[in-house]
């Protein structure tokens, strides 16, 4: 096995660990997302945002590394990347399922609302210059 730098490995593992720590993140999301808690979607986005600061930074670290080029070819640095490569596109297939659970409450609550317009009776129901339904509060009409 090749000589390991132990500082560009600890800079590797660090990185590993954000991005686990970023996965359960996601996973963490999509349950308050499923259960709409508010509260711990707020928390969870903070936390979120942090970690990919981290994340970001820790990345410009590990590009600025003076003997990085040198490592690029060696196989214990080629597998730690590739496992890291693996966790980000497990990140990024939990972002897309929990945009897609975000989308469909936002179409959920568009028809809700769009139902309990309609209840309000027809005569009010207009529609906007996008094309979403409005209701017209312009008064009772003529007073004489």
């Amino acid at each position: 096995m090749s000589q390991q730098p132990d500082t560009i490995i600890t800079l590797l593992n660090q990185q590993q660990a954000q991005l686990d720590a970023l996965l359960l993140l996601l996973s963490h999301e999509l349950t308050a997302l499923t259960q709409r808690d508010a509260a711990q979607l707020d928390l969870l986005v903070e936390q979120k945002s942090d970690l990919l600061q981290k994340i970001a930074t820790l990345d410009q670290t590990l590009a600025q590394f003076p003997e990085l080029a040198s490592f690029r070819s060696q196989d214990w640095f080629i597998e730690q990347v590739t496992q890291m490569d693996k966790t980000l596109a497990a990140c990024k297939q939990q972002t897309q399922v929990n945009q897609q659970v975000v989308e469909q409450s936002q179409l959920t609550l568009q028809r809700l609302k769009n139902e309990l317009l309609g209840a309000q009776g027809k005569s009010g129901l207009t529609y906007t210059s996008k094309g979403q339904p409005a209701v017209d509060n312009k008064g009772p009409g003529i007073k004489a």
